[in-house]
């Protein structure tokens, strides 16, 4: 490796030691920034032609990671919030950076100035509870794959946990006496406990006994006994949704994935009443604000504040543009 290329050297005491020794970054974030950069990398050595071993950290300017940018959104038809998490990635990388090569200041100081992009901010997705009835319905509980599905699906359902939360899950996790409760630990290592129904109690209690198991393994293993992958969970989902579809059309018109479940667990609770902190704690969410979305796509609460308003008296009169400035004309 030549001196001029630091960026090997850079990008491993970024990893080791910013992230994992100073941030103790969880594995999602080790992940994820991992990806971006890979991703980046590659890229660079199509673009440059030479190998990333021998890059210097002015390989990687303002106009390439521009361009990097662009690739994501043209050829991997990435969406603006996706770039926007590659380019936090790139700016916690280049941040890091300036502490350590500031004969790069320039160059770092133009790639931390690219902004975030905007984007139009869609309605959460949700589920009704007839859609969500017509889902758990669809597995085959007579089979072990298919138990394990329903169960999957209700516990998702009913405690709103996210996809790393539920494939996470271990049977020593599980209580099921009295005060029936799942605990997990979350986004931001926050570990917080989620009541159970009594229909998720028993179904549990008979998973449980029908896999008796090492209980720090997974709850809901795949074929081989290792634990669910993301692309798992969404296969699991997409293969119900498919067949849920043919009882209920109304599915036919929702693009569903795990996370809609976790949003039809918070619009359950919402229109049942519950208040939002409380949706917050339940969820994990850092601050109610993040919950304000679920008020904003409730439809049935804004018509419900719409008919506890007064209604608009309006005059049988009918009004004229022109007969206000008639009137000020024959005032002259």
């Amino acid at each position: 490796m030549t001196p001029s290329a630091n960026l090997p050297r850079l990008l491993e005491a970024f990893f080791t030691d910013r992230l994992v020794r100073q941030r103790q970054a969880s594995p999602h974030t080790i992940a994820a920034y991992r990806d971006t950069f890979r991703l980046l990398l590659g890229f660079a050595r199509e673009r440059l032609a030479k190998e990333p071993s021998s890059f210097g950290l002015a390989d990687l300017g303002a106009p390439l990671i521009g361009a990097f940018l662009d690739h994501l959104e043209k050829a991997r038809d990435n969406k603006a919030r996706t770039r926007n998490v590659r380019l936090a990635a790139i700016h916690s990388f280049f941040r890091y950076a300036a502490l350590h090569e500031p004969g790069h200041a320039g160059s770092i100081q133009r790639v931390l100035a690219m902004p975030s992009k905007r984007y139009d901010r869609k309605l959460v997705g949700f589920l009704s509870r007839p859609e969500m009835d017509a889902i758990l319905a669809a597995p085959d509980r007579t089979s072990w794959a298919g138990r394990r599905d329903f169960i999957l699906l209700l516990v998702a359902i009913q405690t709103g946990l996210r996809v790393s939360e539920m494939i996470g899950l271990r049977p020593c996790d599980i209580a099921l006496d009295a005060g029936a409760h799942v605990r997990c630990v979350g986004k931001g290592r926050k570990e917080r406990c989620t009541p159970l129904r009594k229909e998720a109690v028993a179904a549990l209690r008979g998973w449980m006994r029908e896999c008796p198991r090492d209980p720090t393994g997974p709850l809901f293993p795949n074929a081989r006994g290792g634990r669910l992958s993301r692309d798992g969970v969404q296969y699991v989902l997409a293969k119900h949704v498919a067949a849920a579809r043919k009882n209920c059309p109304s599915l036919k018109q929702k693009r569903i994935s795990p996370h809609v479940l976790r949003h039809s667990t918070a619009m359950d609770l919402l229109q049942h009443g519950v208040d939002r902190s409380v949706i917050a704690l339940w969820l994990g969410h850092e601050s109610t604000e993040t919950t304000q979305v679920y008020l904003t796509a409730d439809l049935k609460m804004k018509e419900k504040a719409l008919a506890r308003s007064a209604p608009t008296k309006v005059c049988g009169a009918r009004f004229q543009p022109g007969d206000r400035l008639l009137a000020f004309l024959k005032g002259l």
